[in-house]
């Protein structure tokens, strides 16, 4: 069984590893240092979520797991959640709002819960099954979609209205098989786009999970889909990116190939693409 921790992210003034987290001015000046106690198998894979004051983060380890929120100008510890259960996993929380509450979403192993993010108190949770956990969640039409991991590879669709156990009442649905280990589900518009470490590219109906199409893309994933400008990019550990168009058919648009391995996924802002490999940063933009 392959594993691979997904790479970093880090904000512009944050950074975040397995032995703790630092602020940095854009200057590159110290401004604290926090250390964060546990022990994942691969170290950190996922990125801090900034809410207002507040620096989030997950902490899943063998041998303690947890969410914790930080003061993002003392790097004092604001509230601290253990999991259900202890286990690795690499992902990043989300940010999503519900009704009028605010929840932090965030996967862990064996399980996903939804957090009260200015207390850290569990306002529901869905048992998954995985472990070693790298997708990290994505969130429309009142869904959150996760994907459990390794062991038992599963995408849920769970609608986040629920209170406390919500794993036989609010799972919408479910699917196994083609379901990714590694990159995050991406959803756009009414469709949810995923693809599996062994380049298994699939559609789904985000409301229903139906299919719409699977198409076989050249390479193996760790990085994410993406979307931007009305269009999707599909980057494989090769280089090369499968560009596609959003819809109920399959239609790419181009395949586009850079030099040197490539685990990150994109990023995106202000009209340029940002793709990073194992050797060279390169930025992807119109000229005018």
């Amino acid at each position: 069984m392959r594993r691979r921790r997904r790479s970093c992210r880090a904000t512009a003034s944050t950074s975040t590893s397995d032995l703790g987290t630092a602020a940095l001015t854009t200057e590159g000046d110290v401004l604290w240092r926090t250390t964060l106690t546990y022990s994942p198998e691969y170290g950190n894979g996922g990125s801090p979520l900034l809410y207002h004051d507040l620096l989030i983060a997950n902490c899943d380890g063998g041998d303690q797991a947890y969410v914790v929120a930080l003061d993002t100008k003392t790097g004092a510890v604001r509230w601290k959640t253990p999991r259900r259960a202890s286990g690795s996993a690499y992902t990043t929380p989300l940010l999503v709002r519900v009704g009028s509450r605010d929840q932090v979403v965030s996967v862990g192993a064996n399980s996903a819960a939804a957090y009260d993010p200015t207390s850290g108190t569990e306002l529901w949770h869905v048992n998954h099954y995985g472990s070693s956990t790298v997708p990290s969640p994505a969130f429309g039409h009142g869904y959150v979609y996760l994907a459990s991991g390794f062991l038992t590879v599963t995408l849920l669709a769970v609608r986040a209205d629920g209170e406390g156990d919500v794993t036989r009442t609010h799972v919408a649905w479910s699917m196994g098989r083609s379901a990714p280990l590694t990159p995050s589900p991406l959803l756009v518009g009414d469709e949810v786009y995923i693809v599996t470490d062994g380049g298994i590219a699939t559609c789904l109906d985000a409301l229903t999970g139906r299919r719409h199409w699977q198409e076989r893309l050249t390479g193996t994933y760790s990085a994410s889909p993406v979307y931007a400008d009305g269009r999707i990019y599909f980057v494989n550990e090769d280089g090369v990116t499968t560009v596609v168009a959003p819809g109920t058919e399959f239609r790419s648009l181009a395949i586009n190939t850079l030099q040197g391995t490539t685990l990150a996924s994109p990023a995106v802002a202000e009209g340029s693409i940002f793709i990073r490999t194992a050797s060279t940063l390169y930025r992807i933009a119109t000229i005018r």
